[in-house]
């Protein structure tokens, strides 16, 4: 992987399950500290600072630089693959013919995230939970 990457700061919706296995997946796949992750809901999350309120947060996934730089929707998840040591990933999630279908199924899902995650979350965070180290679960 490439070190000269800038570092990534992820804000996710920390009640949607779903959010918080990919989270804790890609956390665990952090190994150089290119990649800091901030809860939407947490007092940690703020919202003047970054320059997006809590309900545009929670409409769309934003990515910031270092520089301060945004990003949001499926633009961020070649960007966190890549910082993961996910290559494969972040070579098809940045694929210009794949983003159409990438918008599309991401406005579905932002949408519906919470519905979504009623059904598939529990067991994508047990699956992730179990593939883990002891320390980090």
């Amino acid at each position: 992987m490439s070190n000269n990457l800038p570092k990534l700061t992820l804000f996710f919706d920390g009640a949607c399950p779903l959010c918080q296995a990919e989270i804790l997946f890609l956390s665990s796949r952090n190994q150089e500290n290119l990649l800091d992750f901030i809860d939407i809901n947490s007092e940690k999350y703020d919202p003047l600072k970054v320059g997006v309120s809590c309900e545009e947060a929670l409409a769309a996934m934003y990515g910031q630089y270092a520089d301060g730089t945004l990003i949001n929707g499926p633009a961020v998840f070649p960007e966190a693959y890549r910082r993961a040591n996910l290559p494969t990933l972040a070579w098809i999630f940045s694929r210009k013919t794949m983003q159409p279908a990438l918008q599309i199924g991401y406005r579905f899902f932002a949408k519906n995230r919470h519905a979504i995650s009623r059904v598939l979350g529990p067991g994508a965070l047990w699956l992730v939970k179990s593939k883990l180290p002891k320390a980090q679960t």
